[in-house]
């Protein structure tokens, strides 16, 4: 059998592509890319299952209505290209500890789900406090 290396896309061109798809999209529907809004009206959206009307008076919720939005839908996009991008390049792989991390800091699953998950915190925090 002859099984090709995985050839991962060119960091320039990926970049360069995302540019232009920035620039689209602020010429032609005069809105910024960004991701962190569409968690939270996730989240939103998950509450009104349980208490609809406590989200409905939510002072943020009545400036961002927690919908599917082109944001929402974006974030889907970016899963979705993802997986086929690591598809058609066979790079896809299921892994908990990543080689880089694993030969830093060896293979201790907590410990890798625990910095991932304070860095996604921070993140986050980061994105919001921007209003991003």
């Amino acid at each position: 059998m002859n099984h090709a290396e995985p050839r991962p896309w060119n960091p320039y061109l990926a970049g360069a592509l995302s540019g232009l798809l920035i620039i689209a999209s602020v010429v032609l529907a005069d809105k910024y890319l960004g991701a962190s809004t569409t968690f939270v009206r996730s989240a939103g959206m998950i509450e009104q299952l349980f208490a609809p009307d406590k989200v409905a008076k939510m002072a943020y919720f009545l400036k961002e209505k927690a919908i599917v939005d082109w944001q929402w839908m974006f974030v889907l996009g970016i899963f979705i290209g993802s997986l086929i991008s690591a598809l058609t390049s066979k790079s896809f792989r299921l892994q908990t500890v990543p080689d880089s991390w694993q030969e830093r800091f060896g293979p201790a699953l907590g410990k890798r789900w625990a910095t991932a998950f304070v860095g996604g915190v921070v993140a986050m925090f980061g994105a919001r406090l921007a209003d991003g």
